[in-house]
């Protein structure tokens, strides 16, 4: 009997985390909205870092279908923000397609903001996340007990997403004993990456999101090239791999994760 290929089967691609308002898009952004516009990619996220680039998200989402915004400040401009920033985000989020408050979070990587600042940036729009019923997206790197620590203060007011999740399984389940999803994206198909696949493995698929971060972090195969959305397909046909199930029901799984986190009016 004969089996269709995983590159035959139809997947719902839904990329939770992009920035294709970036400029390396620049030339051929109408491409990507395009695969929007014909079913090639379902839906996106795309996610702002600090208020001139959230301004854009809100204009790219609001001008087409099936792309949703996200609004924040990433934690490398937090000490560039301005003091009335949550009223401006505030503002931004009073459009519809606004469906969360993100990149927020903490990183003690690069160190581009004094911890301290990070944390109280991080503190407010968790407070302003809470106040608009929004759920949250959240970079973190090498800063997870950190930012458990301060998510945690929200227990039961907050849900959200640990975008790029790049921590152990115990740092995982952490998380998700506080309702929030695990990002999956690109690093999963690293060779080296056992621990992340481990993690795919261990917790159920409900609390995976599939996604990108365009340009950034490609998969495996296009290592050292630009990400885009449509790139998604090879996280989610690992994951279904590691899950033992079909990459399109997978992918249905993932997108239903999404949708019901977001709240998104497809």
């Amino acid at each position: 009997m004969e089996t269709s290929s995983t590159s035959e089967q139809t997947l719902r691609l839904c990329d939770t985390h992009s920035h294709i308002s970036f400029k390396q898009f620049d030339h051929d952004r109408e491409r990507i909205i395009s695969q929007l516009k014909n079913g090639e990619l379902e839906f996106l996220i795309e996610i702002g870092i600090d208020l001139e680039t959230s301004k854009k998200v809100v204009e790219l989402a609001s001008k087409h279908e099936n792309i949703f915004a996200a609004i924040g400040i990433h934690p490398h401009e937090s000490n560039d923000t301005p003091s009335n920033y949550t009223e401006e985000m505030g503002i931004l989020a009073e459009y519809k397609t606004v469906v969360a408050i993100g990149e927020i979070g903490l990183d003690y990587y690069r160190n581009l903001s004094p911890k301290e600042i990070q944390k109280r940036v991080f503190r407010e729009q968790l407070f302003l996340s809470r106040e608009l019923k929004l759920p949250v997206v959240v970079h973190v790197r090498d800063a997870y007990d950190d930012a458990y620590e301060i998510i945690k203060e929200f227990k039961g007011e907050l849900h959200g997403v640990i975008h790029a999740f790049s921590g152990t399984i115990a740092d995982a389940k952490r998380f998700v004993d506080l309702g929030f999803k695990l990002g999956i994206g690109g690093p999963l198909t690293y060779p080296k990456n056992n621990e992340l696949r481990e993690i795919v493995r261990h917790f159920s698929l409900v609390h995976f999101l599939s996604e990108t971060d365009c340009p950034y972090l490609p998969p495996q195969k296009y290592r050292g090239k630009r990400n885009e959305p449509a790139y998604v397909r090879f996280v989610i046909e690992l994951i279904s791999e590691l899950k033992g199930i079909s990459a399109s029901s997978c992918s249905t799984i993932l997108c239903k994760n999404a949708i019901d986190l977001f709240k998104l009016q497809i």
